[in-house]
C-alpha cells in the first residue's frame, strides 16, 4: 500500500488522486503505526520548514519515517518533503531536518527580473536517471512552487537539474529515496506518469 504522511500541511487529498489516477490507491494517515507498516511512502509537503518538522515531531512522525527509509522501503519526498531529508534549512533562521541527507536547504537569491517564490513550468535535465523517471524524456517539463532549493553535499545523489538564475539541484536519488522539488501531481501527464514509476517499484 501506498501511503502519504498527514502532518497537517500539503497538498495531501491532490497528491492522493494523482495516484488514483495513475491507477494506484493511496492511503493519507497520520498515525505513526500505519507509518510503520507502509511498503512504499509519501512525504508531501506545502510550506514553511519549521512549522513542517516540528509537527513531524510533534505527530511522533519522525522515527516512523526513519524506519521506512532504513528498511529499503521506497520513499517519494515532493517539495518540502525533499527539503526536510537534509541536515539543515536556512528558511527562517537555522532549522535541523531529518538529517536523512548531508547538505542544507537555502533560500534564492537572484537578480530582480526573477520572481521569487519560483512557480510554474520548468525543464529537468537528467544527470542520473532514477526509476521515478523512467520512460521520460530529458528536458521534461514539471511544475515548480518553491522558494528554497537544497544543495546536496554529496553531488552523486543528484538526478536532475533545473535551471532559474542558477542551477539547482530539483531532484535526488539514493538507493530506496527519491525527492523532487517539483510536485508531480501538478505536473500533467508527465507528472502521473512518475507516480505510477513509484507506485510500481518492486
Amino acid at each position: 500500500m501506498i501511503t502519504i504522511v498527514d502532518y497537517g500541511m500539503g497538498n495531501l487529498r491532490s497528491v492522493q488522486k494523482a495516484f488514483e489516477k495513475a491507477g494506484h490507491a493511496a492511503t493519507i494517515t497520520s498515525d505513526p503505526a500505519a507509518v510503520r507498516r507502509a511498503t512504499k511512502l509519501v512525504l508531501p509537503g506545502v510550506g514553511a520548514f519549521e512549522d513542517a518538522i516540528g509537527e513531524l515531531h510533534r505527530l511522533e512522525l519522525v522515527e516512523p519515517i526513519l524506519e521506512v527509509i532504513d528498511a529499503g522501503r521506497p520513499f517519494l519526498g515532493i517539495c518540502l518533503g525533499l527539503q526536510l531529508l537534509f541536515e539543515t534549512s536556512s528558511e527562517n533562521g537555522t532549522h535541523r531536518g531529518l538529517g536523512v541527507l548531508a547538505g542544507e536547504v537555502v533560500k534564492f537569491d537572484l537578480p530582480s527580473t526573477f520572481s521569487v517564490p519560483h512557480m510554474g513550468w520548468n525543464q529537468l535535465a537528467i544527470r542520473r536517471r532514477p526509476p521515478l523517471l523512467a520512460d521520460l524524456a530529458d528536458q521534461t517539463y514539471a511544475y515548480f512552487v518553491h522558494s528554497y532549493y537544497v544543495v546536496p553535499r554529496d553531488a552523486s545523489i543528484v538526478a536532475t537539474e533545473t535551471e532559474y538564475g542558477v542551477t539547482f539541484c530539483s531532484t535526488i536519488w539514493r538507493d530506496n529515496v527519491v525527492a523532487c522539488q517539483f510536485h508531480p501531481e501538478k505536473s500533467q501527464s508527465d507528472g502521473l506518469k512518475m507516480l505510477k514509476n513509484f507506485a510500481e517499484l518492486d
